[in-house]
């Protein structure tokens, strides 16, 4: 494929736990270096020392784990840095971006799961990046209890994986519910399969996002 527009793109992976992000993330890194294109692979909560900080602090399962509101905070805060230094700094050298998670999870996680008003959600997107957002997010579907048992198969849970599984239902919802409200951005991917279906899942939407993003 000959990358023609090289416009820089925003793609953002997302998904409950044990979605297998990891190595999708990989897969999606590997293809774009193979058509050249230049890229950033960054993640969060993190992407930056402070907001690599603010995801310990976030993920540790011991010690007073902060309110709904102090965890949504901490996330944006961490945000703000991220976008401020790292994703809308690359994409204005021309640089197409890929990260692992981004404000979608917030209304997923934060939203759905935790209980806070979208409303608020959405104002605070607005503060901190408002004119920086995805053109794709690839959604690794699967049942929150096939990602619960590949999460304790990895082995120690962090505070967020230990969540009772009302939790989990409620941030699945939560994606779906993005899903049908801007299906022009969104592609799902049924991460409940085998390893090489999701793979071919993934090439294949990949393949037809790309050539459209690029001719």
């Amino acid at each position: 494929m000959k990358v023609v527009n090289n416009t820089p793109k925003f793609i953002t992976v997302e998904g409950g736990e044990g979605v297998g992000k990891t190595t999708q993330l990989r897969l999606i890194e590997t293809r774009l270096q193979a058509l050249n294109i230049p890229l950033l692979v960054t993640r969060e909560p993190g992407g930056t020392p402070l907001g690599e900080q603010l995801r310990a602090l976030l993920l540790q399962k011991d010690g007073l784990a902060p309110t709904a509101m102090a965890e949504l905070l901490m996330v944006f805060a961490a945000r703000a840095q991220h976008v401020s230094t790292v994703i809308a700094p690359a994409l204005e050298r021309g640089e197409w971006v890929l990260c692992d998670r981004f404000t979608d999870a917030s209304f997923a996680y934060q939203g759905f799961g935790r209980g806070i008003s979208l409303e608020v959600i959405a104002q605070l997107a607005e503060i901190v990046h408002p004119t920086t957002k995805p053109d794709l997010t690839i959604l690794l579907d699967v049942d929150p209890e096939i990602g619960l048992q590949r999460a304790r198969a990895r082995g120690e849970l962090d505070r967020f994986e230990r969540e009772a599984a009302p939790f989990f239902e409620a941030v699945r919802a939560g994606y779906l519910s993005q899903v049908e409200r801007e299906p022009d951005r969104w592609r799902v991917i049924n991460a409940g399969a085998d390893l090489e279906n999701v793979q071919r899942q993934l090439d294949a939407l990949l393949n037809e996002w790309i050539a459209g993003a690029t001719s």
